[in-house]
């Protein structure tokens, strides 16, 4: 019969042992954890308002309010730029105010009311700043224009009701509509062809035209 085994028990072998039953008993079996990882849905049934019309849609709930709309939607007028919210090319309006739609997620917005470039005017009848985008030639290859449209009618929004930008100087007072007003809320909005001048000069005019309308 051979000699009994020496064992001797070291401390740092019963801590790692320890740590080890520990950890296996928090996470358990992999089967356990994978059953766990996949008990909830990944798909989401959303209802909300686009262009007046009421759309319920069913997406993976890591999609975002951009590829709903453009995917499952088809309204491929919000263009999809950098995807990083870097570019203003899928500017579009959330309850009135407007948002980069590749950064805001398609669940978010259950009940919201969402305007895209498709429904504020037709070739026929162009929207004024559409209208006005054309007059003055504020586009080229024309990719970022639905998003500079969006945003520029979203500019006058804000002036009008008071909403400060970084470059105002008097808070107290009434916002004019100035260039550097202009350019400095249109700062998210690129525009690689560099259209800038004729885009600024779109917009101002817009807004004269609407401020004019208001006095008379």
């Amino acid at each position: 019969m051979p000699p009994p085994i020496a064992f001797e028990l070291r401390r740092r072998t019963l801590l790692a042992s320890s740590a080890a039953l520990a950890m296996n008993a928090g996470t358990g079996t992999p089967a356990a954890a994978q059953e766990a990882a996949t008990a909830g849905s990944d798909r989401t049934r959303v209802s909300l308002t686009v262009n007046g019309q009421p759309q319920e849609v069913e997406v993976d709930n890591r999609t975002t309010l951009l590829d709903l709309l453009r995917e499952d939607l088809h309204l491929t007028g919000t263009k999809k730029g950098c995807d990083h919210g870097q570019c203003g090319a899928c500017t579009c309006t959330v309850n009135g105010t407007r948002v980069n739609s590749c950064l805001s997620l398609a669940v978010m917005h259950e009940g919201d009311e969402i305007e895209t470039i498709e429904g504020i005017g037709t070739p026929e009848q162009m929207e004024p700043m559409q209208a006005a985008f054309v007059e003055n030639d504020g586009f080229q290859c024309g990719y970022c224009t639905p998003g500079q449209i969006q945003s520029g009618r979203a500019v006058i929004e804000e002036i009008r009701a008071g909403i400060p930008s970084h470059v105002t100087g008097d808070l107290s007072a009434e916002i004019a509509v100035t260039d550097a007003e202009i350019r400095e809320r249109m700062s998210g909005n690129i525009c690689r062809c560099g259209a800038y001048a004729n885009i600024l000069a779109a917009i101002t005019q817009v807004a004269e035209d609407s401020a004019q309308g208001d006095r008379t």
